[in-house]
């Protein structure tokens, strides 16, 4: 039997480590496929893909518009807000509209916080960081206030930082969706058949997750940036449940009108159109 070497990319996280745990420590049969991984920042990701360097990666769903070409997405590996989302926080109280014309520190031009921070209030200066170094960012004063994605979402109380809009809760209010945030896309050019096993395989991988899961959350607790485990829970639990497991019609809908949104408001270039691999 040849085996096929497929590489899987994906953040350092919980959410996503708890998402491939079962495929990174051997708990599901591959078959023939053996499955290397690869860590970096969601920027990075998106950066990378834009030249197709990986079979499967996560990507942020604004970087999507510009890979449709090679890559196709997966039915799995959403992650969605339900009334949460990206956060933007400053060191002094501030209201949402004070954000026009202030210098926000964001995690990086493609990913989707940044799109929907754009929809949200046009006017504002970014100054692009690690997504690591945006609460640094806001409390030395290189920033009036900060974008801040993953375990952020939930920490930032504890460094005394207020929260200025919940973009998820914004959107919700907005459209009554989710808001789509990222999600895991497969290249076009390997075929349907393999795409086709690829993708059933990454699904079992997020379902043997929710059906051990003590056991996925302890694995994925080595990539929770000191969190408490109590907080590594709820932050896997936002971002990895039924919907991950697969796209319902309001999830497909939710992306579909924030990249048409994306374009309308002259932030992403041509109009997007969705291909799933399924």
């Amino acid at each position: 039997m040849t085996i096929r070497q497929i590489t899987v990319a994906h953040s350092p996280d919980s959410d996503d480590a708890f998402m491939f745990y079962a495929l990174a420590t051997n708990k599901i049969k591959t078959g023939d496929l053996k499955f290397s991984h690869v860590l970096s920042d969601i920027e990075t990701l998106n950066q990378k893909a834009l030249n197709g360097e990986y079979e499967v990666t996560a990507v942020s769903f604004h970087a999507y518009a510009y890979l449709a070409d090679k890559y196709a997405l997966l039915s799995s590996g959403a992650s969605m807000g339900d009334r949460y989302g990206p956060l933007v926080v400053s060191e002094s109280p501030m209201k949402p509209q004070e954000l026009k014309g202030k210098v926000v520190a964001v995690p990086g031009e493609m990913t989707t916080a940044f799109l929907i921070l754009r929809i949200f209030e046009p006017d504002f200066r970014p100054l692009v960081v690690p997504f690591d170094k945006i609460f640094e960012a806001v409390a030395h004063g290189k920033a009036d206030a900060g974008l801040v994605i993953h375990e952020g979402q939930l920490t930032y109380p504890s460094l005394g930082l207020h929260k200025v809009v919940d973009l998820g809760e914004w959107w919700h209010k907005e459209t009554q969706l989710p808001l789509p945030l990222g999600g895991n896309v497969i290249r076009k050019d390997l075929g349907r058949e393999l795409i086709g096993t690829i993708s059933k395989i990454l699904r079992r991988s997020i379902e043997y997750a929710l059906e051990h899961r003590e056991a996925a959350l302890n694995y994925a607790m080595q990539f929770a940036r000191d969190m408490e485990p109590e907080l590594a829970d709820k932050f896997v639990g936002m971002y990895v449940n039924d919907r991950t497991l697969n796209y319902g019609a309001a999830e497909r809908k939710a992306i579909q009108l924030l990249l048409n949104l994306g374009h309308e408001r002259h932030i992403i270039r041509q109009p997007v159109q969705l291909e799933f691999a399924d």
